[in-house]
């Protein structure tokens, strides 16, 4: 019986969180990551062991990839691209996966299989590496291989109470027509940013006739607060001793501390968030900060490479003041995903999978105001991922 239903693949799917996003009015037809570890996480969730490809994205034939996609996602690694990173860019051994994947799809268009809509996913800093020669690589390849292009700076803390900005670069075969009112004759707020605006700037003649800002609405505004995600009882970490707690008041600046007092007079429950930083005091000496914020905002997840990565909240509920490790379930709420998706046991590869992902409510924002209506179908509501049981390794 034939699916009517737009099909995709999902390239460096980690655990699935586009697809998550997507929603089931779309049909998963290949999935590749390179880590196992993501891999059981994404059978876990989608129960598709034919359908996630464990490996290299460099040894992925296109004799593997069944059938003609609509969208071809890929959230390539950043590494090479971010603020933190190495300044390799494009060039790298993580985000030069670009070009790998622009294989596959060269070789797809070259096969008469061509996905009709290619989006990309990544850091903001790619629009500012190597003076912003990579981006507009990235839009030279769209160009050259037949695809107008634009691009949307989108943050998450417009869905989820997470400041999480990323680039979304979303390409369409040429030879399929626009729908009316998807492009705008010039850049808009909020998803053109100056950045964004800098980089089309820097793109050469061949790319800018290409190029297309998207005209992708504003969301409703969002109700719910970094407060309203937290667990209780989370059965990944322990909350901190008294101690432990009082050590990390120690840490903070008189400013810092003055957002504590504000929290513990505020008449409600508080929710902050804390990054520990090296910094630099008045002597000039280093020292390292507790430092906070109570905007019912959380900061960015990151990948626990090292301890200073992992987020630390503070619940601050009148004068009781208590701290721990932000839990496994609760960065997982951060992105979107439903309590019935299955996180790994290990809180530092749950810790891991969800910084490394893509918000999913994100992704159906753009799904249903880009992606369905470039492809002429209904939208369809983001539902829980289908657990499975018996995947080793999940909680």
């Amino acid at each position: 019986m034939h699916d009517p239903r737009p099909t995709f693949y999902e390239f460096f799917a980690g655990g699935g969180m586009a697809r998550a996003g997507l929603g089931d009015g779309w049909r998963c037809a290949f999935a590749n990551d390179f880590d196992h570890k993501k891999a059981l996480t994404y059978q876990a969730n989608w129960g598709a062991p034919g359908v996630i490809q464990v490996g290299d994205i460099r040894a992925i034939d296109i004799d593997s990839l069944p059938g003609v996609a609509d969208l071809a996602w890929a959230s390539f690694p950043c590494q090479d691209l971010s603020l933190a990173g190495n300044g390799a860019g494009l060039k790298g051994a993580r985000s030069g996966t670009f070009y790998a994947f622009w294989d596959i799809v060269r070789s797809l268009a070259a096969d008469g299989r061509g996905p009709r809509v290619v989006a990309l996913e990544n850091v903001t800093g790619a629009l500012t590496s190597h003076g912003g020669q990579d981006f507009a690589a990235i839009c030279q390849t769209f160009a050259d291989h037949g695809y107008a292009c634009g691009a949307l700076v989108v943050d998450a803390a417009l869905f989820v109470p997470q400041s999480r900005p990323r680039l979304f670069v979303v390409g369409v075969r040429k030879d399929l027509p626009l729908p009316p009112g998807l492009t705008a004759p010039d850049a808009l707020e909020p998803f053109h940013t100056r950045g964004l605006r800098a980089a089309m700037g820097r793109l050469s003649d061949a790319a800018r006739a290409s190029w297309l800002w998207w005209n992708v609405p504003t969301p409703p505004r969002r109700n719910q607060g970094f407060a309203d995600l937290v667990e209780d009882n989370p059965a990944s970490v322990a909350w901190h001793t008294e101690a432990e707690t009082r050590l990390l008041l120690s840490r903070m600046s008189p400013v810092n501390l003055a957002k504590v007092d504000a929290a513990r007079r505020a008449g409600r429950r508080m929710v902050g968030a804390i990054y520990k930083r090296t910094r630099t005091d008045a002597s000039g000496a280093k020292v390292q900060r507790a430092e906070v914020r109570f905007d019912d905002v959380a900061g960015c997840l990151r990948t626990p490479a090292g301890g200073s990565s992992r987020q630390v909240i503070m619940v601050v509920d009148g004068d009781r003041i208590r701290s721990r490790l932000i839990s496994a379930r609760e960065t997982a709420r951060l992105m979107g995903l439903p309590d019935e998706y299955r996180l790994p046991r290990n809180y530092n590869e749950a810790y891991h999978l969800t910084g490394d992902g893509v918000a999913a409510p994100v992704v159906r924002h753009l799904a249903r105001h880009l992606f369905e209506p470039l492809l002429g179908v209904a939208a369809q509501a983001a539902p829980a991922p289908a657990s499975q049981a018996g995947s080793g390794g999940q909680a």
